[in-house]
């Protein structure tokens, strides 16, 4: 087998475990800390599930530039390596949290070392030939999306048969397995002697010197949406799910039914769209994708019953399975060599504050305008940014080899 695919596959499960192990526990943060961190009061249940839930996404977005620098500097592999072998400690360590604030700052502890999906991501886009990239892009990302979905399914079986603690060391054990398997059987061809004569920069700098390409705002804006857009109204499914089913029987079925079907279709859907962005275009896909995903969001502000919002939210996915895939194919054509591993540590921040701006907006945003509202606003600038990137990358000029 070709060297890149051995790569991709054996990064397309490392990815598949990580997600899987970093969504075992977020479904229940809550009961863990009502259980076995001792606390009683459900507003401060709430609160503290939220900041420690953020925590985690505020220290990625600051550091997930810095090791991607690194990552330049001294090959995507250690970078891969340093993330997934400390983000297994940091794992293990949560299972022996006593109060909150110990699982608050190892949460952040998390969020400084992680960064091995964005390493996957440069380690693939340099060893992939240009005309399967998107092929693996999508490939890389179903891969992922595949574990976020399996992760809640894994964790509430194993919370009820050994309890919430188990799970911790069991995410650990995942992602030390995900690490060890890229250690022995991924290889990169990097020149640490010609990277070391490379000229080195500020984070800052390096930044402005990105952003000066044409296409890489609106490319950073598109993750920072595609985030923004899923989690805004996360968290309220539940309770608009209750209002469309009018019931409270199988509540908890359909509601988790909703929030995972839009996965379910964007892991089918990616492979897909990368495979055929190769012959069309990463551009092509990334409009239709944009507008598509705008279109399915605003229909389910409308809907009278679960079946229909069901429907909406899987064709949403469908669109969604195309944005990540091509915005990282996009961002390593508009790169230069030797900075892709600092592009891809930006797009990883912009990932993070989606994450992390997503539900803080939703919450707030709630109250005055309901989650029939967001749907709304978040397809209305899903729109806009289609029309923004077509102007942005109408004129593609790669980056200069």
């Amino acid at each position: 087998m070709q060297r890149w695919k051995t790569n991709l596959g054996i990064l397309m499960f490392g990815n598949f475990l990580v997600m899987a192990g970093m969504t075992m526990i977020t479904p229940f943060l809550a009961l863990y800390l009502k259980q076995d961190l001792g606390l009683t009061d459900e507003h401060e249940i709430g609160v503290w599930a939220g900041i420690i839930f953020a925590g985690n996404f505020v220290t990625s977005f600051v550091f997930q530039p810095i090791w991607g620098k690194l990552s330049d500097r001294y090959g995507r592999k250690m970078m891969l390596l340093r993330s997934g072998f400390g983000m297994s400690v940091v794992m293990v360590l949560m299972g022996f949290a006593t109060t909150p604030w110990h699982l608050l700052l190892l949460r952040i502890m998390n969020g400084v070392i992680a960064g091995f999906q964005p390493a996957a991501v440069s380690l693939v886009a340099s060893t992939t030939p240009k005309d399967r990239i998107g092929f693996a892009m999508g490939t890389l990302q179903s891969g992922g999306v595949a574990g976020s979905i399996m992760g809640p399914f894994i964790g509430g079986f194993l919370a009820d048969t050994f309890g919430f603690r188990p799970i911790f060391y069991i995410t650990g054990g995942l992602l030390f397995l995900a690490s060890s398997v890229s250690w022995i059987m991924v290889k990169e061809n990097f020149d640490r002697q010609a990277a070391a004569k490379t000229p080195q920069i500020g984070v800052l700098k390096g930044l402005r010197e990105l952003m000066t390409i044409r296409q890489m705002p609106v490319l950073l804006s598109v993750t920072f949406l595609i985030q923004f857009a899923m989690l805004s109204p996360m968290a309220l499914i539940p309770l608009y799910v209750e209002k469309l089913h009018g019931t409270t029987e199988n509540l908890a079925f359909y509601a988790g039914f909703v929030g995972s079907v839009t996965g379910l279709s964007n892991m089918i859907s990616s492979p897909i769209l990368g495979r055929l962005s190769d012959r069309i275009g990463s551009k092509r896909i990334l409009l239709v994708a944009l507008v598509g995903s705008a279109v399915m969001l605003i229909p389910q502000a409308f809907v009278g019953s679960v079946g229909q919002l069901l429907v909406c939210r899987f064709l949403q996915g469908c669109f969604m399975g195309g944005l990540i895939p091509t915005v990282n194919a996009l961002i390593r054509k508009f790169t230069p060599d030797g900075k892709e591993s600092r592009s891809f540590g930006f797009n990883g921040s912009a990932l993070a504050l989606g994450n992390m701006i997503g539900p803080i907006v939703g919450g707030a945003l709630s109250g005055p305008i309901g989650i029939e509202g967001l749907f709304i606003f978040s397809g209305a600038m899903l729109m806009l940014t289609s029309g923004w990137a077509y102007v942005a990358l109408r004129a593609e000029r790669p980056a200069s080899r």
